[in-house]
């Protein structure tokens, strides 16, 4: 076999090689991304004009209750738990115990949180006030859109909140 033959038969195998593993690699990295329904599943936006003063508004983010508190004036203020939507201000946190993870209720009149299992307490911004609890109820990731919150976006106001 001649010496040009013999470096055409390669060069051409080397080309189709590496043309069929750019084709593989494209098809593993499509593979391997979200796809965009799953990715907007990820997002929830909720309407905070609903929200009625002093009542707790629960929807759920990823299977989770979400607890959002429109405050009445005469509410505790909690500057680093809670967000000011217009002349508003709001308690957005998870509603599940730090403890072991129940669902704890809302009571009204004394304006707290109280986890049945094992009596562990949060007050109205969230904080953890008595009981097991290691520490206040969480935030979920979340963005504020005008009027609306889209839960699972990570925004200004989240930022500011987890900072402290």
């Amino acid at each position: 076999m001649s010496k040009d033959r013999r470096d055409f038969l390669g060069l051409a195998l080397a080309s189709t090689a590496s043309a069929g593993a750019i084709v593989g690699l494209y098809g593993v990295k499509r593979t391997w991304d979200a796809l965009p329904s799953v990715i907007t599943a990820g997002y929830t936006t909720v309407d905070l004009s609903v929200a009625e003063a002093g009542k707790l508004y629960v929807t759920t983010w990823r299977g989770k209750p979400i607890f959002i508190l429109k405050k009445t004036a005469d509410m505790q203020e909690c500057d680093n738990r809670e967000i000011t939507v217009g002349a508003d201000r709001y308690s957005v946190m998870i509603g599940l115990c730090t403890h072991l993870g129940c669902i704890p209720a809302y009571n009204e009149n004394a304006q707290k949180f109280k986890c049945a299992c094992h009596g562990g307490e949060f007050d109205a911004c969230g904080n953890q006030t008595f009981g097991p609890p290691p520490r206040p109820l969480d935030f979920p990731p979340f963005d504020v859109d005008g009027s609306k919150i889209v839960l699972g976006k990570a925004g200004d106001e989240y930022k500011r909140l987890i900072a402290g």
